[in-house]
């Protein structure tokens, strides 16, 4: 027996269990290069520019919303995608109230209501107020609206799967001072909506209006002042690590970079140009390969103006060429689709009828979704555990 009424014997120690070892984050998880996800973004919005079918349109909007509800991270800033939702939304209502109360330059012969038309003077010809509003018109503002809208949603698909600080690390030296202003900007709305949902939460949870003019007027004066916070302590963080310090380059070499970078810049702009035209479809691509030439070396030499080191460079891996490969195909498919078969992807609505879902642009839509299966599932959400006794 042992002392206080405790039998068994005692354990060598190693036998005696170990204490649990915390466990360490789990670094083997890879995450996808942050560029790749803004390609494949802009990509299905390219294609979304390239056709009004709203069949079609709909399934880009239905596959960049299933990529990020299966991709998208456990952030703050992953949660502004349902923002971009509501705005195109908007877009699309403000888009519809336009052609209903100023009219729309297609002619239709299905009255769906007239209203009342207030007259104009002679100089506001081609712009009308009330009259009569038809099936036709509405149509063609619907396609054209969704359009927009899709692109709207594609651009937030790029602001709730890339992380915008990773994308600025990525950024090559020559373009760090511009990338830091546009990184900045594409992370004010997701920094702002995380904000106004947080304050949101917190005066629901005091008991407080959080909605109407009354809820808007007593969140926004905190969102401000947490937008001035976030900037002091990004400048001061910015100033710690030394931004802004520039290496010695020789004048040769600077005036060596200005030209190879604004050659390549004019050079980039001829051969699109040459491309768009038929009269300059044989010079076209040869300009503009020279051109990309000429801005890649100029970048490259340009970086070494800047100081910098990476600490964990994101790879460019095999995921993120398919994820970006994914998109490019959709876009060069449907701007393909869009060549031979024009009025598949641009339905009329003079006579109007039902639009038809042309089988493989819709097919080619589909390879979007490759993100979705090739990319690794995000970490899932910590959760607080109870301590035990």
């Amino acid at each position: 027996m042992g002392q206080g009424g405790r039998s068994g014997t005692r354990q060598s120690p190693a036998e005696q269990p170990t204490p649990a070892q915390p466990q360490r984050p789990q670094q083997a998880r890879a995450t996808l290069h942050p560029a790749a996800w803004w390609l494949w973004s802009l990509a299905l919005g390219t294609a979304a520019t390239r056709t009004t079918n709203p069949l079609l349109l709909t399934l880009l909007i239905t596959t960049s919303a299933y990529v990020v509800a299966t991709r998208r991270p456990n952030t703050p800033w992953s949660r502004s995608y349902a923002a971009f939702v509501k705005l195109a939304a908007a877009v699309l209502l403000i888009r519809l109230a336009f052609a209903v109360i100023l009219g729309s330059p297609i002619p239709g012969t299905h009255v769906l209501v007239h209203l009342p038309e207030v007259p104009l003077p002679h100089w506001a010809q081609g712009i009308r107020l009330g009259g009569n509003v038809t099936a036709e018109a509405l149509t063609f503002a619907l396609y054209d609206a969704l359009r927009l809208a899709t692109l709207l949603i594609c651009v937030g698909a790029a602001n709730a799967l890339a992380n915008p600080s990773r994308l600025l690390k990525s950024l090559p030296g020559a373009l760090y001072e511009l990338g830091v202003a546009v990184v900045v900007a594409l992370t004010f709305a997701p920094n702002l909506i995380a904000d106004v949902q947080r304050l949101r939460a917190a005066r629901r949870l005091r008991g407080r209006p959080d909605k109407g003019l009354r809820g808007l007027l007593h969140v926004g004066l905190p969102v401000l002042e947490g937008a001035l916070e976030r900037s002091v302590a990004l400048a001061a963080a910015m100033d710690a690590r030394g931004y802004g310090r520039t290496a010695e380059v020789p004048p040769a070499v600077r005036r060596t970079t200005a030209a190879l970078t604004l050659g390549g810049l004019l050079g980039v702009c001829a051969g699109t140009y040459g491309l768009l035209t038929a009269e300059g479809g044989t010079y076209g691509v040869p300009v503009l390969l020279a051109g990309l030439a000429s801005a890649l070396a100029g970048l490259w030499l340009g970086g070494r103006r800047t100081v910098r080191t990476r600490y964990r460079p994101d790879p460019w891996d095999t995921r993120a060429w398919l994820v970006t490969a994914s998109g490019v195909a959709v876009a060069a498919l449907l701007t393909l689709a869009a060549s031979r078969d024009p009025s598949a992807l641009h339905p009329g609505v003079v006579p109007l009828v039902a639009p038809t879902l042309p089988l493989w642009p819709a097919a080619a839509v589909l390879i979007g979704l490759l993100p979705a299966f090739v990319t690794p599932a995000p970490e899932p959400a910590r959760t607080r555990k109870e301590p035990t006794t």
